[in-house]
């Protein structure tokens, strides 16, 4: 074989190899295409309905946190402090066991 024969089929094979990387290119942006749409049209909806499911969670948490969860510190507070006045009071009236 001649230099240029040699040439010649290395010219041919770098063409088919540069036909192929063309082809393999336009299927890889064909999928990015497709996953770019599967994105805007299954995960989109579904981050949407998220945010109002994290909206109606947070609403939730705020009226049970003002209707149950306050109210019930409160009167547990008055009662600790209700309870802590009437040891003090029973104990003054009592004489103490060492006396």
């Amino acid at each position: 074989m001649t230099l240029g024969v040699v040439r010649d089929i290395a010219i041919i094979i770098l063409a088919l190899e540069s036909i192929v990387i063309g082809i393999v290119l336009t299927v890889l942006l064909w999928q990015l295409r497709s996953l770019t749409r599967l994105l805007e049209q299954e995960l989109k909806p579904m981050l949407d309905s998220m945010r109002e499911t994290i909206g109606t969670v947070k609403g939730t948490t705020s009226l049970v946190s003002e209707t149950i969860v306050s109210p019930a510190v409160k009167i547990g507070g008055f009662a600790a402090g209700l309870r802590r006045t009437m040891e003090v009071l029973l104990s003054l009236k009592r004489p103490r066991e060492g006396e």
